[in-house]
């Protein structure tokens, strides 16, 4: 494999590696939302779900559409869906060693 391609999978899961960022995504992934919604559904503040939102659509996952003085920020398409869909998936069979793993980083 190719070390771009290496590159580019590491920018893409760096989307996937924070609990905010997480948060956003599944609040969003059935409907559209606009920051301040995205903000009073996760109780977060502005700044850092306005920050989480950049990297996470520089990391390609989410797509925003302005309306009027409103963005609305969505997941990508079906295919992110999808993949959150089988994250959950993937982790119900494998929970129980992710929640021992003594490595994990969080």
């Amino acid at each position: 494999m190719l070390k771009a391609d290496i590159d580019t999978k590491m920018k893409f899961l760096h989307g996937f590696s924070h609990k905010t960022r997480i948060q956003i995504l599944e609040c969003i992934k059935e409907k559209e939302r606009t920051v301040s919604q995205i903000v009073d559904d996760l109780e977060g503040n502005q700044s850092n779900i306005s920050q989480h939102l950049a990297c996470l659509k520089g990391c390609g996952l989410i797509v925003g559409r302005q309306d009027g003085k409103y963005v609305y920020y969505r997941v990508r398409n079906q295919l992110v869906r999808d993949l959150l869909t089988t994250f959950d998936v993937v982790l119900e069979d494998v929970q129980n060693d992710v929640n021992c793993c003594e490595n994990h980083i969080g």
